[in-house]
């Protein structure tokens, strides 16, 4: 694969995660986590698959980690209008 002139190669954007179950601590990839925006902050939150025990993981999400995951890259689903 040859690069083109001009351009450089962006590394991936990884995230520092921890499992509250089995408390290992990873880093993920923007395609292995997901982001709910809802209406409120109890309904805002960031979600993964833990690649150590394999159980789902659910985290709150404030307006800081939004923003981090937003522009990392993080797939996002809003649950409100923004209208």
């Amino acid at each position: 694969m040859s690069e083109i002139p001009g351009m450089s190669r962006i590394a991936p954007v990884l995230f520092k995660a921890a499992c509250p179950d089995c408390r290992a601590r990873f880093e993920l990839s923007a395609g292995a986590l997901r982001l709910v925006i809802g209406a409120s902050a109890r309904t805002t939150f960031y979600s993964f698959t833990c690649p150590e025990c394999g159980n789902a993981v659910r985290k709150s999400a404030g307006e800081r980690i939004v923003e981090l995951l937003t522009g990392g890259g993080v797939r996002t689903l809003r649950l409100h209008s923004t209208v």
